[in-house]
């Protein structure tokens, strides 16, 4: 069997990988795990979390996946896809993928004119759900800077493990993220050590990229990347 670990953003929620997580379970029959990170989720507070209770979730879960499947693939969002390079860095799974990873991050008024875009979609009538607009809200408003210094530790503690990296990655950004910024995706890029790699913007999408009108070109690539043979020991989908 094939497990995939979905890990989702600061200040997020597992529906942020949503698309991506719900095509592998339901289309390929992975078993798709997509914790919520502790301090997060509906009920969560992250007044008091701290950065290693996020690691050490990660790591729980790609042990139990790890036990469980044949070959394991991780793909991590944001904040998520930091977590998920330092898994790659440390456990034995296949394939990586990145998808507007953290490694770098804009600042708050960069995250407010990218809410002022979800509020304009919103009254246009674009926006499917009020989440994404609560989603960006909190983030603004809401997040202690306690969490925000966690999450700044989570990335500096993280970094140095992206050179340790050596299987297969696949790195995804929107051109038009106005959170994370290009250089970031050209970093891990550039600092991953794996042979096979791949550096991919998407020209419609911003931040929330599994949400963006580039979806289904997003998910169509991160399909073939993990279903492709990289070489005669390297299986591909079932």
């Amino acid at each position: 069997m094939i497990g995939c670990l979905c890990l989702h953003g600061f200040t997020g929620e597992p529906w942020e990988v949503e698309p991506i997580s719900t095509y592998f379970l339901e289309e390929k029959n992975w078993l798709v795990y997509t914790p919520t990170l502790p301090g997060h989720g509906p009920n969560g507070n992250l007044k008091d979390v701290t950065y290693q209770e996020w690691v050490f979730l990660a790591e729980v879960a790609i042990r139990e996946l790890l036990k469980r499947c044949e070959k394991v693939y991780v793909i991590g969002f944001s904040m998520g896809g930091m977590l998920a390079s330092y898994i790659a860095a440390k456990y034995p799974v296949a394939k990586l993928v990145l998808l507007s990873a953290a490694a770098y991050y804009g600042n708050p008024q960069q995250l407010l004119q990218e809410m002022k875009d979800i509020v304009r979609l919103r009254l246009k009538g674009e926006l499917d759900a009020d989440r994404h607009y609560q989603h960006y809200r909190k983030k603004v408003i809401e997040t202690p800077i306690t969490a925000v210094l966690q999450f700044m530790q989570v990335v500096k503690r993280i970094k140095p493990y992206v050179r340790q990296v050596h299987i297969p990655a696949l790195i995804i950004q929107g051109e038009l993220d106005g959170i994370v910024p290009r250089k970031s995706a050209v970093f891990l890029y550039e600092t991953i050590q794996s042979k096979v790699k791949e550096l991919i913007f998407l020209p419609e999408s911003k931040h929330l990229i599994c949400h963006g009108y580039d979806k289904k070109q997003l998910i169509a690539k991160v399909e073939e990347f993990l279903c492709e043979r990289i070489d005669e020991n390297e299986g591909g989908c079932s």
